[in-house]
Order: C-alpha cells, then sequence, then structure tokens
C-alpha cells in the first residue's frame, strides 16, 4: 500500500492508538511505583488509569476493541490494576504483610468471585428473557412479560465491574499512601456490599414471578394466536441493518391489504422496521419459521433475495411473489433467484420484457404486472419553474458490488455535475446520495464528501432573506410530534422482553396519524430555510418521494430512481459512466430513453437547464408519458388496486393448492422398524423365525 493510502488509515486509528498507549503508559508508570516503592506515583497511575478506563468504556468502547481481541479485555485489566497495588502494599513500609494483608486479599478475592457469580446470574436471566419470537403490535401479556434488569447489572459487565471497583480501589490507594489496612478495608467492604446487592437483586429475574413462559410456552401461544389473529398475507424480510428500508418502502402498502403481516429473521430488524400498526413477528431459526406451516397464511411477499429466504421457501402451503425493492435496467434486477418464487411481481410491461431477455429461467407466465403502489404520494408535473430559482436534485446511486463504473456517477462525475449546477446562480441543488456510498468503495466515499464541500462552500457565498424564528421553531414541534409517532426507541435498559411487552398494542389509527404528520413535517422543512439555500438531504428526512415533489429535474444513475421519477413526468438525466457511447448506452438501458444523457464532465448541464426552464426546447415531454406506462403500467386503474388484485389471485391459487392436496388420498406410510427387524435383517431371516 502506498503512503497516501496508508495515511488516512492511520489518521482514523490515531484515536484508539493514543487511548491503549495512555492505558499501557499508566501501567507501566503503576508497575513503577509498585516496585520502586513510590506511593505517590502508584497512587496518581493508578487512579488515572480506572478513570481512563471508565471513562473510554462509557463513551468510547470501541477504541478499547483491539485490546479485548487480544485478550486484555476490562477484567483482566483491572485485575492487573488491583495486583499492582497489592504488589506495592507487600512492599511498603509500614504495613504488616502478614497481620494487615490476608483480610484484604481474602475480601479482594471474594469480591472478583461475586463479579463472576454476578457475571453467571446475567447470563441465566438473559437466556431467560430471550424468546424463541420477537414481536411488536402484537398483545404478549400471557408470555408474563416484564421490565429489564439494569442495564448495568445485565448487560454492561465492564462497567459493572469498574463502577464496584472504584471504592476497592480507592481504598487500597489510600493503604498504600498512608499506611493504614482500615482504609482498604473500608473500600472493599464497600465493594462487597455493592456487588453483592447486585448479585441478589439480578437474581430477583429468575423467581417464578418475574421469569417469563418457556420456549414450549412461547410455541404454543404462538399457534394460539396465529389461529386467532388468522393472517393471510405476509411480508417476508431478512437482511442486514442497512437494508431496512428495502422493507420500510412497502409498509403503507402492506397495510391495506387483509390481516397483514410482517415476517422478519433477525432480531435487531423488528426495531429497524418503521412505525406500522401491522403486527410483527420475527422468527430467528427454522424450527420456529415452521410455525407458519400449519396457519391461515396464504400468500408471502418478498421485497429483498436472501440466504435463509430458501428456509421459508419450502413451506408449500405458502404462495410465494417476488415484489422487489425497486426496478432498474441494471443485471440486478433480473436475479435468477427470481425463479425460486412462484411468481414475480414487477411494475410494467419493461420489467417482463427485462426477464425475457435476461433469460434467468422466470417464465413468462409467471410475471404479474401490479405497477408501483407506493408511488401516488409523488406529484405530476405543473409545468416549468415557477419561481426565481430551478430546483435540480442530484441523486445518485451506490457503487454496488461488482465494481462496474457505470453504477455511480459520484466517483466520476458527481464533482463535474454539482460544480455545474453551482456555477448557475438560478440553481438550487437537493444533494441526496443513496446511503450506502462508500460502503465498497473508498474513492466514492472521498468523493461525496469532496461534492459535499462544494456544496457547503457555495452556500457561505450566497446571501438573501431567510425565513424567521418562527419557522424553525415550528419545524422542531413538527418534527417532535413525527419522533413521537414514529419512534421505535424506548428506555436505554429495555431489552427484546420489554420491548415486546410495551409495543404490544399499534395506535389503530397510527398510519393515517402519521401520514398526516409527516406532510405537515415536510411543508414545515422546506419553508424553514431560503428558498435560495442548496441543501444536503441525508437520513430517513425527507423521503426521496419528498425531495422528487420539491425538485425540477432529476439527475441520477441507472437506478430505480429514474423509473420512480418518471411517474412524476418531470425532465430527468442520467450520467454516462459506462464508457459507451450514448447510442449503446441508450440501447442497452431503456430507462435513459426519455432523457439526456449526461458525460463524466457535465458539459451539457446548461443546455440541460434550459430545456427544464423552457418546455419549448424540452424535446422528451411526449417520451417520457410514453416511457412512465411502459415502465410503470397504466395509471388506470390505479396501482394499488391492481396490488390488492394480485394478491387476492395468489391466495385463490394457495387456496386451490390446499384443495387439491386434501383432496388426494393419504399415501401408506410404513410403520417404524423395531430393533427385531433390524437385527432379523442383517442374519437374512424373517423377523418371526
Amino acid at each position: 500500500m502506498s503512503l497516501a493510502g496508508l495515511l488516512p488509515r492511520i489518521w482514523t486509528q490515531l484515536p484508539a492508538l493514543c487511548a491503549i498507549f495512555s492505558l499501557f503508559l499508566l501501567f507501566a508508570t503503576q508497575l513503577a511505583g509498585a516496585l520502586l516503592p513510590n506511593a505517590p506515583l502508584l497512587v496518581t497511575s493508578g487512579a488515572a488509569g480506572l478513570a481512563l478506563d471508565a471513562c473510554l468504556l462509557h463513551r468510547r468502547p470501541a477504541l478499547l476493541s483491539p485490546l479485548s481481541r487480544i485478550r486484555l479485555d476490562v477484567t483482566v485489566r483491572q485485575l492487573l490494576r488491583d495486583m499492582l497495588i497489592v504488589v506495592a502494599l507487600l512492599r511498603i513500609n509500614g504495613i504488616d504483610p502478614e497481620r494487615e494483608m490476608p483480610p484484604l486479599l481474602g475480601a479482594l478475592s471474594a469480591f472478583y468471585v461475586l463479579h463472576f457469580a454476578c457475571q453467571a446470574v446475567s447470563l441465566l436471566v438473559r437466556r431467560a428473557r430471550t424468546l424463541p419470537v420477537v414481536t411488536r403490535n402484537i398483545d404478549v401479556s400471557a408470555l408474563n412479560p416484564t421490565a429489564a434488569p439494569p442495564r448495568v447489572l445485565a448487560r454492561q459487565a465492564g462497567q459493572r465491574l469498574l463502577a464496584f471497583s472504584v471504592p476497592a480501589t480507592a481504598g487500597l490507594l489510600a493503604t498504600a499512601l498512608t499506611a493504614h489496612g482500615r482504609w482498604g478495608a473500608i473500600g472493599l467492604a464497600a465493594s462487597l456490599t455493592m456487588i453483592g446487592m447486585g448479585v441478589a437483586r439480578l437474581a430477583g429475574w429468575l423467581l417464578p414471578e418475574k421469569r417469563p413462559a418457556s420456549d414450549a410456552q412461547v410455541m404454543e401461544w404462538l399457534d394460539d394466536w396465529l389461529a386467532e389473529y388468522r393472517p393471510t398475507v405476509a411480508m417476508y424480510f431478512s437482511g442486514g441493518a442497512s437494508s431496512a428500508y428495502q422493507a420500510n418502502m412497502w409498509l403503507s402498502t402492506l397495510a391495506g391489504l387483509e390481516r397483514p403481516l410482517i415476517v422478519l429473521r433477525e432480531r435487531f430488524m423488528v426495531q429497524k422496521i418503521d412505525a406500522t400498526d401491522v403486527p410483527v413477528l420475527c422468527l430467528p431459526k427454522v424450527t420456529t419459521l415452521f410455525a407458519l406451516e400449519n396457519s391461515t397464511l396464504k400468500a408471502m411477499l418478498h421485497p429483498a433475495n436472501s440466504g435463509k429466504t430458501s428456509q421459508v421457501l419450502r413451506i408449500p402451503a405458502i404462495k410465494h411473489a417476488f415484489i422487489n425493492h425497486g426496478e432498474s435496467d441494471k443485471l440486478s434486477s433480473c436475479n435468477p433467484y427470481a425463479k425460486a418464487y412462484d411468481e414475480v411481481w414487477v411494475a410494467g410491461p419493461a420489467a417482463r420484457e427485462r426477464y425475457a431477455l435476461a433469460d434467468v429461467g422466470v417464465e413468462d407466465k409467471d410475471v404479474v404486472e401490479v405497477g408501483r403502489p407506493q408511488l401516488a404520494p409523488i406529484r405530476p408535473y405543473s409545468g416549468p419553474p415557477a419561481g426565481k430559482y430551478t430546483t435540480v436534485l442530484y441523486a445518485p446511486t451506490w457503487e454496488g458490488w461488482d465494481g462496474n463504473p457505470g453504477n455511480t456517477s459520484v466517483v466520476l462525475a458527481g464533482e463535474h455535475i454539482v460544480g455545474q449546477l453551482l456555477n448557475d446562480p438560478r440553481v438550487r441543488v437537493l444533494y441526496k446520495p443513496h446511503p450506502m456510498t462508500g460502503s465498497v468503495d473508498q474513492r466514492a466515499g472521498a468523493a461525496d464528501e469532496r461534492i459535499r464541500a462544494l456544496i457547503h462552500e457555495a452556500n457561505a457565498k450566497r446571501s438573501g432573506p431567510r425565513p424567521g424564528p418562527e419557522a424553525q421553531v415550528e419545524l422542531l414541534r413538527r418534527e417532535a410530534e413525527l419522533d413521537r409517532l414514529t419512534s421505535t426507541a424506548l428506555r436505554g435498559a429495555a431489552d427484546e422482553l420489554e420491548r415486546m411487552m410495551l409495543q404490544g398494542t399499534p395506535a389503530g389509527d397510527g398510519a393515517s396519524r402519521i401520514a398526516r404528520a409527516t406532510a405537515a413535517w415536510e411543508r414545515a422543512y422546506w419553508a424553514s430555510s431560503p428558498e435560495w439555500e442548496h441543501r444536503i438531504v441525508t437520513g430517513p428526512r425527507p423521503a426521496l418521494y419528498a425531495c422528487f415533489n420539491a425538485a425540477d429535474l432529476l439527475i441520477s444513475d441507472v437506478s430505480s430512481v429514474v423509473s420512480d421519477w418518471l411517474s412524476s413526468e418531470k425532465p430527468y438525466a442520467v450520467a454516462n459512466t459506462s464508457g459507451l457511447p450514448e447510442d449503446e448506452f441508450r440501447a442497452a438501458f431503456p430507462t435513459v430513453s426519455a432523457g439526456t444523457v449526461l458525460t463524466p464532465d457535465a458539459a451539457t448541464v446548461r443546455y440541460l437547464l434550459d430545456a427544464v426552464r423552457d418546455p419549448r426546447q424540452d424535446h422528451h415531454t411526449a417520451d417520457r408519458a410514453k416511457l412512465k406506462e411502459h415502465l410503470l403500467g397504466p395509471s388506470d386503474p390505479p396501482s394499488r388496486e391492481r396490488f390488492a388484485y394480485a394478491v387476492r389471485q395468489l391466495c385463490t391459487k394457495s387456496d386451490d393448492r390446499r384443495a387439491r392436496a386434501n383432496a388426494r388420498p393419504a399415501p401408506a406410510i410404513p410403520a417404524p422398524r423395531t430393533a427385531g427387524d433390524v437385527t432379523s435383517a442383517r442374519r437374512g431371516t424373517a423377523p418371526d423365525a
């Protein structure tokens, strides 16, 4: 690796290196104080080491992770710290090692015994409170849920050890400084009392009145709940923490179906799903997943592929449809894995043709056009910009896994595109990068940072009237209201079981209240900044579709963003960083056919802006309307109706399959072989011989 590439890595690791060096320096100083012996040096370094360790563990625990990897975790560090004090006490004049040290050593040993006992009890408590299922929006009162024990007792072993060690360590250091053993005895007695009370309190969660239902009882409860709720259709999702948006985009559509259910596989994902009234059921293990086999569930919708999808596909009574989380001309939109599903649901004829051309094993009869029901909030084109400024949304996608330079324009063209836009005094830029930008290619992350710097610099050079303070007050008020409605966060000490208890009853009309609160927040958001100010939009708010409604022009890459934007029929442009000539680029990616193609230098941006401001120069108006129907299907009937109809049809196919299975005679299953049968077979004789 070159020096230029090595320096940034060293710089990012500098805080961790400084923290580790400081701890080792304090240990070395404490060792010197113990061997000399030098009581002031010992006390100063020991107290500073304990304070630094506790501070880092509380505020920046990641900095200490390298020490844990070399088996120098917090328990070893604190034990070493105390042992150095003991060594010093054995060498300091004025302390009788035969009379004063045995009680202190015995008490210190008892403290660590209780610490490890607390560790064992906390493990038992966590296991008892970890159920085979995790839920949201489901009443779990029958499972005897209770509030979680204090986090410092149940889950923060390192912080617990350091906190309870303070009196003992302080007392021993005071003994080293004064040569009086009573200070150590007082400190150790305090620490023993604290850790003993902690063990006793934690053990209370193992008593019957606080112990939740057993695994067998939970599975029996799950069967009863499924029989009572009688789910018809479920959305199945599995993935990493950053992929939750793929499921969240379908929540509003799912909520409009009959008796819907959300099925997850990762425990952490339960809290990653946005606020919804739909019941959420997480089934981490395959054995619990098959509880769905005997339920009333008929159809399952899959917004993404994952390794765990194959497990649920083995339930024959459920029909499965792949609904995807976005469509584009990229190869990932025609994954061969799609042939594993009973049906593949797409937006319009373009995706059907894409699967046919890809020839990945998806038969045309299994492709169902349902539109994109999530696009309802996008407002249609209403003419050229009416105000002083033309708002341009630059929403590039991320770099992808295959290293193709045409995946994202951020690396090769992003700075040129934004630079050209910022050169026009009548443009306001909205920059919304993909949340995974820079996760694979560091160059994309670096380019993203430079683009943000350009926007900040451009804003610093602009001036004009700003909204009054009441606009910011209104935004804060609306944000607080929306946070209250959408937040899934609870108190920091809450564990899975407590969250299941507190999130057991949905609001009932939560979806409509959230929609109203979101619309009010979006109005306050755009009103809180001057119309001339460029914006860098990150995080979940404002959502992409809200940015669509605020923009007059989109510049993006070959991605589902372009397909969704076309529902508005507004002008758009696509950056070509693939290296293909424009004619080949348009032929390879049909979503580009009704837009402007930008080269990496973005030299034609000014002509694109002229066409946006003057419709007479816009030669793609009719093409966009035609391409919209080709990509997204007809507007009548609405996509929500087509989607709901496809769900009903899939459920009907499930009913038909069950009817055929029930009509077939049960196969004759041979009786299990006995030990005598096996022995006779080995001897070559009949069982009765």
